[in-house]
């Protein structure tokens, strides 16, 4: 794993639409412009696992994004990736990190550490 590497558009869009269905192709660079950090695992060469990590300056820092590339699932990939965000929001000041996830996925991020809590989601 390495912390915040030089990532292109086509390699995370190669992800993101192998590990997503909906996923169209995008521009990466404002999101990682304005991101505190991203870690990234790559397998020869082959990007295969990334998490994205966003703060608000202050004492929270969020992590979105998290992916793992279909083939690589199930091997603690994914949780290795939470888990290093979360050192390096710790390192940058964050006190809290917060993380939105479906039902489906509370085990993971159980096993990553978090707790659930009560949270608001408003779609746009």
């Amino acid at each position: 794993m390495t912390v915040r590497p030089g990532l292109t558009d086509a390699e995370l869009n190669e992800l993101f639409g192998a590990a997503w269905p909906d996923h169209r192709p995008t521009s990466f660079a404002p999101v990682l412009s304005r991101s505190l950090t991203w870690i990234a695992a790559r397998r020869a060469g082959r990007l295969i696992g990334y998490v994205n990590l966003v703060g608000d300056g202050g004492a929270h820092a969020f992590v979105l994004s998290t992916t793992v590339h279909p083939d690589e699932r199930r091997r603690g990939l994914g949780v290795r990736l939470v888990r290093a965000a979360a050192d390096e929001a710790r390192a940058c000041g964050a006190e809290w990190l917060h993380v939105d996830y479906e039902p489906h996925l509370e085990s993971f991020y159980g096993e990553c550490g978090f707790r659930p809590t009560a949270a608001g989601l408003l779609r746009l």
